[in-house]
């Protein structure tokens, strides 16, 4: 792979480091307004709704990693 290609897959992995960034903290706002949920909201659907877009921001988090991940690899190649 020539240089340029590099440095523009170089480019591509930070915006995706960007990107998790901004999942996390996504993420961690919605994980912290369910743990400041009164126990008796913690079953409700409004509840369940904030859980599950926790598992998807996640999923999405942990799928860029790897996307990042072969990116580097497609590099050193």
């Amino acid at each position: 792979m020539n240089k340029q290609r590099r440095q523009r897959l170089a480019e591509a992995i930070r915006t995706l480091e960007r990107v998790i960034f901004i999942l996390e903290d996504a993420r961690d706002q919605e994980q912290d307004g369910f743990d400041n949920l009164p126990d008796s909201l913690q079953e409700t659907e409004r509840a369940q709704s904030m859980e599950e877009a926790i598992d998807q921001l996640t999923d999405a988090i942990e799928n860029i990693q790897e996307a990042s991940e072969c990116i580097r690899r497609a590099c050193d190649a």
